[in-house]
């Protein structure tokens, strides 16, 4: 067990199946050393977590929800690194998108449930630049989407 898996499995993270694509594109490309993962919204094997931030869903949830999202962008990266994490040398920048209502604004505070899973995953090489964004909607109602470019051995 690598060092990131057993980071993990403290936290008591086990990664799911790679989620499969819904549309037209594929889970990553490897392009050079740099793997650029498609969009993975807050799914789990319960649903997920759905609605639209400040309504439906509160902020301590949609930051759970980001969490979920960086879970299966662990998980792409594993399927990437042909099942090792120990490959990933950095997290070089994620995408954050929030199905944010009107008169929510805390959507970096949202993002940081998945940021901060890099860092406890990767520790200083989990530390990413990032753009943090309120959408109008988000594939299948889900609450939040994160896409990742991850630097690979």
């Amino acid at each position: 067990m690598s060092e990131i898996e057993a980071r993990l499995a403290k936290l008591g993270i086990e990664l799911p199946r790679p989620n499969p694509p819904v549309a037209n594109y594929v889970p990553f490309v490897r392009a050079g050393d740099l793997v650029h993962i498609s969009g993975q919204v807050s799914v789990d094997a319960s649903g997920g977590i759905k609605g639209v931030v400040g309504e439906d869903v509160d902020a301590e949830r949609a930051k759970q929800a980001a969490r979920l999202c960086g879970i299966n962008l662990l998980a792409q990266m594993k399927a990437a690194c042909d099942g090792d994490l120990a490959r990933v040398v950095r997290v070089v920048k994620l995408g954050g998108f929030v199905q944010a209502g009107p008169n929510f604004f805390e959507i970096p505070q949202v993002v940081n449930g998945c940021s901060d899973l890099m860092v406890e995953a990767f520790g200083d090489a989990g530390r990413h630049a990032r753009a943090a964004v309120g959408v109008y909607r988000l594939p299948m109602n889900f609450a939040v989407e994160v896409d990742a470019v991850v630097q690979v051995r």
